[in-house]
């Protein structure tokens, strides 16, 4: 499997913690006035939403992956990709400050999505509260659009992927990565969440992340030059 593959996953799975902030509201939500309320009912909503990010996911890096890849192959595509990879490793260094909160940086880009979820917000809203399952699908598809530094950097990797396919697979692998976080908040297992959310959680993903993102680097560089 490609390499950006396993990084995609990585930075979903290390960035669970920032997940619970952004999406968690969200989950617990779909679980809020909907009928049944029994455990084994929140279930079917759950994983309709969450088939609804990951697609939502895998479309945005078909579109960048592909978009980049067009541009790359115009522009000399070996030297433009390894350029962008180095783009890819800085925006991994920046997440993994981020998310262990010793520099809030990239909440920056976070504030440049606001203009496009400005128009799908109301739209997300209004499918709540959800009368079946299958309504979540839609609604996880709209959520999958929202400003988020951790899909913004994985949006990075996607765009180094070569191809509108590969593109698609690293966002879905991101996707796979941010599924127990998701999961945990969903279904209410608090020790779970309690875990995710602790300091000592966030920087030990952070530093994990920070390592990759400065050894992609280095090897970006040294192709550079």
């Amino acid at each position: 499997m490609n390499i950006d593959f396993y990084a995609a996953f990585v930075i979903g799975l290390m960035g669970a913690g920032h997940c619970l902030g952004m999406c968690g509201g969200v989950a617990a939500a779909l679980t809020l006035g909907m009928p049944g309320q029994q455990q084994s009912s929140r279930w079917p909503y759950l994983f309709c939403y969450n088939i609804g990010r990951l697609v939502s996911y895998a479309i945005a890096g078909a579109i960048i992956g592909g978009a980049f890849a067009g541009v790359a192959s115009l522009s000399g595509y070996s030297t433009a990709l390894v350029s962008l990879r180095l783009f890819a490793a800085i925006m991994m260094i920046l997440l993994a400050l981020y998310i262990g909160q010793w520099w809030l940086g990239i909440t920056k880009i976070e504030r440049a999505g606001q203009y496009l979820w400005r128009y799908l917000s109301p739209t997300a809203k209004s499918l709540l509260p959800l009368k079946s399952p299958i309504s979540a699908l839609p609604f996880g598809l709209l959520w999958g659009w929202l400003p988020c530094g951790l899909v913004y950097s994985t949006l990075s990797w996607a765009a180094v992927s070569g191809s509108a396919i590969s593109g698609a697979g690293v966002m879905f692998a991101f996707g796979i990565g941010t599924l127990p976080a998701m999961i945990a908040v969903g279904s209410m297992a608090q020790q779970l969440q309690n875990l995710l959310k602790s300091l000592y959680f966030k920087r030990a993903s952070a530093l994990m992340l920070l390592v990759y993102g400065l050894h992609t680097g280095y090897i970006a560089i040294k192709q550079i030059l």
